[in-house]
C-alpha cells in the first residue's frame, strides 16, 4: 500500500504488531478489541486492553491528553475521572480513538536485543476509515508533537533508510536516539528545518528543482510557507508519492514528457499519476533519464530516474506503465503544503537531528545498512 511498516509490541505480555512508520503525524495507535464493523482487517490479532497487565487509561488532565491540550485555552479543566476521546484525521482517512499507557518493545525477535518502555501514551483505535488497503495494524507517529513516539523517547535525533520498493526480500533501518549518525559516511548533505506554527510537520526550504543539468522555471517562492501557516514543504514518510503545488508540478510535468518519445496515456484512474507512458510489453526495459535534483537551502537532493519514475502494469492490457511519480496538489486558493513522500526517499540515509534542527542525508544502499 505503500507504506513502510515499523515491527513493535504492545502490552504485557507483549502483543507484536506493525505500524506504518510516519514522520507526518504524532499520535502512536492501533486498533483495540473489541472493534466496531468500522475497523479495518488487520495482518495480526488486535490488541486488548482487558489482556495486558501494564495498560491504564490516560487521565484527560494528563500532560500528553490531547482533551487537555484542547481545554487548555478556554480555562475549563478535564472533569474528574475523564477519559479522552477524539477523532484523527489524515489525508487518506481517519481513526477514532481513546488514550492510555501502555509498555512498549522495540527491537528484534531476540529478546537481548529488545527494549521495554513504560508508559507510552497512545490511542486505542476502535473505529477507523482509509486503512482497508493498509497491512499494517495501526500508525507510529514520528513528528515534531509531544505525542510522538520521538518525542516521548525523548530522541534528540533519529534516522531511517529506505529499501526499494522493488526490493521485497529486504528490511529498512530505522534508529532512534544516539545510535543514529551519518558520521562517516560519504556524500552528505544538511539543509535547516523552517520554523513553522505547526508542532508536527518537518518544513524543509525548497529553492528549486533541476532535471539533469536544466533548472526548471519554478518561482522562487512556489515553496514557501506564508506568514498565516500556509504553502511550504515537508518531509513525509507516511506519505507515497510527492505532491507537488501546480506550478511546480507541471513544469516537472513538461520537463519529464519533453525527455520522452514513448506514448503517453492518463493513468489517474488506475494509478492516481496522472503523466504515463505505455512500454509494448512487463518486460520492456524503461528509457534511460537523467537524475532529478531537489535544492534544498544549501543542500542539493539527487534522485536517480528509479527514484521518481514507477513502472506498473497496465490492468487494461499486456503492456506496462512508466509513470511520474509524483502529484498535482492544488486547492481553491492555489496555496499548498507540498509533500516529499517516501517514493522519493528510497536508498537515501535521512537523519533527523531534532537538537540541531537540521535534516542530514546521503545516497545509501539501505538493505546493507
Amino acid at each position: 500500500a505503500g507504506e513502510y511498516l515499523m515491527a513493535l509490541a504492545i502490552g504485557t505480555p507483549p502483543l507484536p504488531y506493525q505500524a506504518i512508520a510516519d514522520t507526518g503525524s504524532d499520535l502512536i495507535w492501533t486498533q483495540c478489541a473489541p472493534c466496531t464493523s468500522q475497523c479495518f482487517r488487520q495482518p495480526t490479532p488486535l490488541y486488548n486492553p482487558s489482556s495486558s497487565t501494564t495498560f491504564a487509561v490516560l487521565p484527560c488532565n494528563s500532560s500528553l491528553s490531547v482533551c487537555a491540550a484542547a481545554l487548555a485555552g478556554t480555562g475549563t479543566a478535564p472533569p474528574p475521572g475523564c477519559a479522552c476521546t477524539y477523532n484523527v484525521t489524515y489525508g487518506s482517512g481517519w481513526t477514532y480513538v481513546f488514550q492510555g499507557t501502555e509498555t512498549f518493545t522495540f527491537g528484534s525477535s531476540t529478546p537481548a536485543d529488545q527494549v521495554r518502555v513504560p508508559g507510552i501514551a497512545f490511542g486505542c483505535s476502535n473505529a477507523s476509515s482509509g486503512f482497508n488497503a493498509s497491512s499494517a495494524s495501526g500508525l507510529v507517529g514520528l513528528g515534531r508533537g509531544s505525542l510522538s513516539l520521538v518525542s516521548q523517547l525523548g530522541a534528540p535525533k533519529f534516522s531511517y533508510c529506505l529499501t526499494p520498493y522493488q526490493d521485497t526480500n529486504s528490511t529498512s533501518t530505522l534508529l532512534l536516539g544516539p545510535s543514529a549518525s551519518l558520521n562517516g559516511t560519504a556524500g552528505v548533505s544538511s539543509t535547516p528545518f523552517v520554523a513553522s506554527p505547526s508542532s508536527i510537520y518537518y518544513y524543509l526550504n525548497l529553492t528549486g528543482i533541476s532535471l539533469g543539468t536544466t533548472a526548471l522555471p519554478i518561482p522562487p517562492n512556489a515553496f514557501s510557507l506564508k506568514a498565516d501557516g500556509t504553502g511550504g514543504l515537508i518531509i513525509d514518510s507516511g506519505t507515497t508519492i510527492t505532491m507537488l503545488g501546480n506550478t511546480a508540478y507541471q513544469q516537472v510535468r513538461a520537463a519529464v514528457l519533453s525527455l520522452v518519445t514513448l506514448p503517453t496515456t492518463d493513468g489517474s484512474a488506475a494509478t492516481g499519476l496522472d503523466l504515463c507512458f505505455e512500454l509494448p510489453s512487463s518486460t520492456s526495459a524503461p528509457p534511460s533519464m537523467p537524475s532529478m535534483t531537489l535544492h534544498f537551502d544549501g543542500a542539493d537532493m539527487v534522485l536517480p530516474a528509479d527514484n521518481y519514475m514507477m513502472s506498473l502494469s497496465d490492468p487494461d492490457s499486456d503492456s506496462s506503465l512508466w509513470c511520474l511519480a509524483m502529484q498535482n496538489q492544488t486547492d481553491t486558493d492555489g496555496v499548498v503544503v507540498s509533500i516529499l513522500g517516501n517514493y522519493q526517499q528510497q536508498n537515501m540515509h535521512i537523519l533527523y537531528d531534532v537538537g540541531k534542527e537540521t535534516l542530514s542525508f546521503a545516497p545509501a544502499k539501505c538493505s546493507t545498512l
